[in-house]
């Protein structure tokens, strides 16, 4: 089954045009999405649309770029969300980002390493955050122990794939390896075992090649997965059946519709 393992759906972006953004996803072949929360005051609207449509799940979590506007209180709200929020199916959008210029990164550390442990009483998976901070996001990873999750948009070395593979973690692929040129994702792709491998678009962001500074949708994941299969040198089917299974493995939350896929 196609599955978006990283969804903004609840972006601004989409305001305009949601539903109909959704149907062309369907159309496309895609039979669930996962839709990350960033912060708190988000976390109302993620709800709605996971409660709303059976193929549309939820994770709850405050991203390292929205820590800013985090108080602690938002910690325990968070706690009590993935408590009680049947569509929850994992705690994210966590980690640590050492791209943005001016970022506090004591801050981000401390909400960072609560999340993990909220995560770890629940027994949930997290999606990761981890631009340009890999080797920090492994060492927490090494001292709290979680079940699992996905590093979404990974863009790491085999080394450190291979060390988030060892933790239970399946690795994030999307637009970015559309691009000819990101040789060392691409190569990734190829050469990391099929079973440690998830779908996504980060849509609205992260376009693929072919809409190169466009609005990104779910409906392009077909032929992201077309891309994985071409640099693999197998059939989409397979791929496409791979990544599913391997999104249920580390979400074991996300219950897809009898009807779809």
């Amino acid at each position: 089954m196609l599955i978006d393992t990283h969804c903004h759906l609840a972006a601004a972006e989409f305001a305009a045009d949601r539903e109909s953004m959704l149907a062309r996803a369907r159309a496309a072949g895609v039979a669930a999405l996962v839709v990350p929360a960033v912060e708190r005051a988000n976390f109302a609207a993620v709800s709605d649309l996971a409660h709303n449509r059976n193929d549309v799940f939820a994770a709850y979590g405050i991203h390292p770029l929205a820590v800013e506007r985090a108080c602690e209180d938002d910690l325990e709200w968070l706690r009590r969300t993935l408590t009680t929020e049947r569509r929850a199916v994992a705690v994210g959008e966590i980690g640590l980002d050492r791209f943005v210029e001016g970022r506090d990164e004591v801050r981000q550390g401390f909400y960072f390493v609560e999340q993990l442990k909220i995560a770890r009483d629940l027994g949930l998976p997290v999606i990761l955050h981890v631009r340009r901070a890999i080797d920090p996001v492994l060492r927490e990873l090494r001292r709290i122990k979680v079940s699992g999750g996905i590093a979404h948009a990974f863009n790491g070395s085999r080394q450190q794939a291979d060390e988030f593979i060892k933790l239970g973690f399946v690795l994030g692929f999307g637009g970015a390896m559309t691009y000819p040129s990101a040789r060392r994702i691409r190569q990734l792709a190829a050469a990391l075992p099929l079973n440690s491998i998830v779908l996504e678009t980060d849509a609205p962001d992260m376009a693929p090649e072919w809409i190169r500074g466009g609005r990104n949708e779910p409906k392009e994941l077909m032929r992201i997965a077309e891309t994985l299969a071409e640099l693999r040198k197998l059939p989409v089917a397979e791929c496409i059946k791979a990544t599913g299974e391997n999104t249920r493995r580390v979400l074991p939350r996300l219950i897809i519709p009898p009807h779809a896929g």
